[in-house]
């Protein structure tokens, strides 16, 4: 599995709650592709957002996401970089 970013920007303040719900809402979209959320940033004035997601593929996830009808703006497979770990 991939780890994919999503970036979505909004021109104005997003609706948390209604955002939620299109993501409940297209919860079938992802199961199909066998994509997983694994967490989501929103930043303080509500205009962008990065969600984190287990996919196949960044293709996988973009369909998801015009499936559901969840805007983006850009979609990228990343890697996952951790903190090394002293001693």
């Amino acid at each position: 599995m991939e780890h994919v970013i999503v970036e979505r920007v909004f021109s104005e303040p997003v609706d948390l709650a209604a955002l939620s719900q299109r993501f409940a809402d297209g919860a079938a979209c992802f199961e199909l592709r066998n994509v997983r959320i694994l967490r989501s940033a929103v930043s303080l004035d509500g205009l962008r957002m990065l969600c984190e997601y287990s996919a196949p593929d960044a293709e996988s996830v973009q369909a998801a996401n015009d499936s559901a009808a969840l805007p983006y703006e850009r979609i990228w497979t990343a890697r996952v970089l951790e903190p090394r770990k002293n001693g």
